[in-house]
């Protein structure tokens, strides 16, 4: 059992599921995943079996708009480490897990585990891939996470 955060173990884990099919709701390696299952099987890869189930959820997130929760951030909140205060500072470092919200009343849809060089992730019409950590991303995180130590 290790006693520390291993971020490297992480994105090792996240670079296995690189190319994987979207498919919403998924979470099967090299068969398909969203953003989500990305982040779930991650986690089944390293500690074993996930923590909870989620719920099923449009591919909109639409629904946790409207009755004004974020779902997402709060699930983040429950089984992952919160990492930065000052979201406009950090520098993702590898293996941490970074939520998005893509208009500022809207919950989070969508997470990405960083990299050395960007990050990890699923999304619609897409394998899952490696791309850059830009400014339109910085703008739209919402939270940061690092993954618990086993």
């Amino acid at each position: 059992m290790r006693n520390r955060f291993d971020g490297a173990a992480v994105e090792a884990e996240a670079r296995r599921w690189l190319g994987t099919p979207y498919r919403h709701q998924a979470s099967l390696l090299g068969v398909g995943c969203d953003c989500l299952g990305l982040l779930r099987g991650v986690w089944r890869g390293l500690l074993g079996d996930e923590p909870e189930a989620p719920p099923p959820y449009a591919g909109t997130w639409a629904e946790s708009a409207a009755s004004g929760t974020d779902p997402f951030l709060e699930a983040a909140s429950r089984h992952l480490l919160p990492v930065a205060a000052d979201l406009a500072r950090h520098a993702p470092a590898p293996g941490e897990v970074l939520l998005f919200a893509f208009r500022a009343h809207l919950p989070a849809r969508h997470c990405a585990i960083a990299t050395g060089a960007g990050m990890i992730h699923a999304h619609d019409h897409a394998a899952v891939t490696e791309v850059a950590f830009t400014p339109w991303w910085r703008r739209h995180l919402v939270g940061v996470f690092r993954f618990p130590a086993e």
